[in-house]
């Protein structure tokens, strides 16, 4: 089978592979679209283990079925999560599914940028979730980031009402936006260097959509009534942009993580200013869990989250050389989808 090999964001190549074997509880996925997501970009985070085939947000058909699997047959159209939950550990058991160990150590064979993968079984029980059928290949891509980005909402504890400031409009940061204007917001803001993007977030369900450079706390007093954001969620990983969610955080307020720094890069904080007195939380989160999977699916099913609107390239495999470049330069792209089987 064809497959997109990753050596870097300047060097993917379309190399060939056996197609996996399966074994029993196991389902072979013939992949019919597969979303680049932002951390595939990320080169320090994948130096250490390349080659390797990429791509973790994936829509398809199941091509096989393992020996002793009942709930799918072949044709199914499915999605299905890389990562997934023990459910018995004490992380899994107090809600923190995303930091459990099996979690980080499940993943697909090879990955999603290929014409094939095998879902191991233990994905296959927790993690495979029936496409209904008005639901596109391209649409079930957005299910992955989409239940990462409901997990982080929840855990910002986002409620209605509330002003919500997004600090970077790329994918994720337009997939908060959305979902925060969709789930009942007071008022939604958004930042970013590209004025693309900043297009984007205005249709997205941005109240207002502002460069990057400007004065983020100056601008929020003027559109909120003299105060700041209730929740700021960042997502990129500058120095600059965390520095300035310190400065436009109500107080009372939440920030959200939502992105990594670059290896090595710590954040002078002042604790005086930022946090005593202020009563400000600080929070990160990372993946989501099976039940955040099934919410996603929902909201985009109904159409509560509008995805398939934030594709702007549709790519073959021989193209995904392009797609990781598009990704990388974050200018005039939001969604990426690579499509195995043209």
């Amino acid at each position: 089978m064809r497959v997109a090999m990753y050596y870097g964001n300047q060097d993917v190549r379309l190399e060939e592979m056996p197609v996996p074997r399966i074994g029993p509880g196991e389902l072979l996925l013939r992949v019919e679209a597969s979303g680049i997501c932002g951390s595939d970009v990320m080169e320090w985070y994948r130096r250490d283990r390349i080659p390797l085939v990429l791509g973790h947000e994936v829509g398809g058909v199941v091509a096989a079925v393992g020996e002793g699997v009942t709930r799918y047959k072949e044709g199914d159209r499915v999605c299905a999560a890389h990562h997934v939950p023990c459910n018995t550990c004490r992380y899994c058991l107090s809600g923190h599914h995303t930091v459990c160990e099996t979690l980080r150590h499940t993943n697909f064979d090879p990955g999603g940028f290929a014409e094939y993968v095998r879902l191991p079984a233990i994905n296959v029980d927790r993690g495979v979730f029936t496409l209904p059928d008005e639901m596109s290949f391209e649409e079930a891509t957005f299910i992955e980031p989409l239940a990462c980005v409901l997990r982080a909402q929840r855990i910002a504890n986002r409620k209605a009402g509330t002003t919500v400031a997004v600090i970077g409009s790329g994918i994720a940061g337009l997939l908060h936006v959305h979902l925060a204007s969709a789930l009942g917001a007071g008022r939604v803001v958004a930042t970013d260097i590209s004025d693309y993007r900043l297009v984007a977030a205005r249709r997205f369900g941005a109240d207002a959509a502002w460069h990057a450079e400007e004065d983020l706390p100056a601008r929020l007093r003027e559109v909120n009534d003299g105060r700041l954001a209730d929740l700021v969620i960042v997502c990129v990983g500058a120095a600059s942009a965390i520095q300035q969610a310190f400065q436009s955080v109500e107080r009372g307020g939440t920030i959200l993580f939502f992105a990594p720094t670059a290896p090595g890069v710590t954040i002078p904080l002042s604790i005086n200013d930022v946090l005593w007195r202020n009563d400000v939380t600080f929070t990160t989160s990372y993946a989501g869990s099976p039940a955040d999977h099934w919410e996603a699916l929902e909201l985009i099913r109904a159409r509560r989250v509008r995805v398939a609107e934030m594709i702007t390239h549709r790519l073959s495999l021989a193209e995904a050389g392009l797609g990781f470049q598009l990704v990388a330069k974050a200018q005039d792209s939001i969604k990426v989808v690579i499509r195995p089987q043209q």
